[in-house]
């Protein structure tokens, strides 16, 4: 009697594990990992011209998103803490943007050189601005531009609840 008791535990067990097996597997073909590690993918698309830009923080903490550097698709890390929209020289070389003037950089990594750029236009969700100060910064790695304040300052930035929200400002009236 033991011996058909456990037999019929280990074919619920088998069961059980086939099942949640498949439940995952749905899950991530459905876009479960890609909603963990890039929650924001689906913004290009999903966010008309002018409206506000709602980002969620990705696993890693970072607010990360796709988005566009002269029309060229490019992911964005935001960072407050950048002066300029930071590009990785290789990058910059596929981008075909033109290097201006030398400059030195305070980074995270330390003081690092690099040249100043002029983007045309950068774009983020439906928020667009034209004629963004940039910076192509060789010793950066990846392909992961950081979007910093030249862009970010021509918004309303609220951070809440793991979001963040981009929207541009209300004119303020003068007395």
């Amino acid at each position: 009697m033991a011996k058909h008791g456990t037999r019929r535990s280990g074919l619920g067990m088998m069961l059980l594990f086939w099942v949640l097996l498949m439940a995952i597997g749905t899950w991530w073909l459905h876009g479960g990992w890609e909603e963990l590690f890039r929650p924001n993918a689906q913004l290009i698309s999903a966010v008309p011209d002018g409206e506000p830009v709602t980002l969620k923080r990705n696993r890693s903490g970072h607010f990360e998103a796709p988005g566009y550097i002269n029309g060229e698709p490019v992911t964005f890390l935001l960072d407050t803490g950048a002066t300029y929209v930071a590009v990785p020289g290789e990058l910059a070389d596929r981008l075909d943007l033109e290097p201006g003037r030398n400059a030195w950089f305070n980074t995270a990594n330390g003081r690092v050189e690099g040249t100043l750029t002029q983007l045309e236009e950068v774009a983020l969700g439906g928020m667009r601005v034209e004629q963004v100060q940039g910076s192509i910064s060789p010793a950066m790695e990846g392909d992961t531009v950081l979007l910093g304040m030249s862009f970010l300052n021509h918004f309303a930035i609220e951070i809440a609840e793991g979001k963040m929200q981009l929207r541009i400002p209300e004119a303020t009236a003068l007395p």
